[in-house]
């Protein structure tokens, strides 16, 4: 065992004191309740994570609402390793990531074609060979994307009205600058280091499938959804906040929406989501213009897959339906 991994494992796996968790607590693990907190502190003891080294941390989506509450646990890749190797019984693969591509594909959203990466790590088994634990990642699953283009925020002549936690206050709207671009393309490193980016998914899914134990509920950044992805903690939790006071323009449960190029933004109760968006489709006559308004309400739809998972995935496969539809 290395000196640095013998250090980890010291620091890691001690009990904390009062200071220490309080640390903790304010900085890696905040906004966890007490159930929350207990349960980040065990998986730091039991994966033997180091988060004064920041080697784990934690997010907590929809801190807002009890019912939608998730918390989640983050490690990078290296942490990953690092756990399956203390384990003694974890050889990494000698082969470079197997990377697939398909010519068909290329796109302003998917340069290079890539459909998905393969990881292979190697766990030693009882009956003393080494079997391979598979991991595959999808460009299509996690590649994160931003809007090509500029964009401006103006106002819409429009103020709150009374009562409104904004009230009197004037209403503004988001308008791309000259042709506002030529829709999603990636984003941060998956743009620059897309072979990078998605083999790391693929190998940390390999990883917890063959070390389940001290790896299971935790994730990279690089495999969480989207709104995770490729950013650092403080950037996430900047991003999450942001998208918090954006529903809170129209109230507590609600998620904001720009449905057509040139109109305000509209706070749509949670409830009421899946169903205009659906509705909206319907009315959409061309891809490029699906495309615009999926890319411009990109946040708000990871913000709704947070909350309710299973209807925002029955917009996406109605998103896809109506965009084949429109292609044929």
């Amino acid at each position: 065992m290395s000196n640095v991994v013998a250090l980890q494992q010291s620091t890691a796996l001690r009990d904390y004191s009062p200071q220490q968790l309080s640390l903790i607590r304010q900085t890696v693990a905040k906004d966890t309740t007490p159930a929350e907190f207990d349960m980040f502190v065990q998986v730091c003891r039991n994966g033997g994570f180091d988060p004064f080294r920041r080697q784990i941390y934690c997010l907590v989506y929809s801190k807002d609402d009890a019912e939608k509450r998730k918390c989640v646990f983050i490690t990078g890749i290296d942490g990953f390793r690092v756990v399956a190797h203390r384990n003694k019984d974890y050889r990494p693969d000698d082969q470079e990531p197997e990377i697939v591509t398909d010519e068909s594909l290329k796109s302003p959203s998917n340069p290079l074609g890539l459909v998905k990466a393969v990881v292979r790590a190697y766990k030693f088994g009882p009956d003393g060979n080494w079997h391979p634990c598979v991991g595959v990642a999808y460009w299509s699953e996690f590649a994160a994307m931003k809007q090509d283009g500029d964009f401006k925020w103006e106002q819409t002549g429009e103020f709150y009205p009374p009562g409104h936690a904004k009230a009197g206050k004037p209403k503004f709207k988001k308008v791309p600058v000259g042709d506002g671009g030529a829709g999603p393309v990636p984003d941060g490193k998956w743009a620059t280091m897309p072979h990078v980016m998605l083999a790391k998914c693929a190998e940390a899914q390999a990883l917890r499938k063959g070390w389940p134990e001290a790896l299971s509920g935790v994730y990279a950044p690089e495999e969480m959804e989207r709104p995770m992805l490729d950013i650092t903690p403080t950037e996430a939790v900047q991003q999450h906040e942001q998208a918090q006071r954006m529903a809170r323009i129209g109230g507590t449960n609600t998620i904001a929406m720009i449905w057509k190029l040139g109109e305000a933004i509209e706070a749509v109760p949670v409830g009421k989501l899946a169903d205009r968006c659906i509705a909206h489709f319907a009315t959409i006559e061309s891809v490029g213009e699906l495309d615009w308004w999926w890319a411009t309400n990109e946040v708000s739809l990871r913000h709704f897959w947070a909350l309710h998972k299973s209807d925002a995935l029955n917009v996406k496969a109605e998103h896809e339906a109506r965009k084949a539809a429109l292609a044929g």
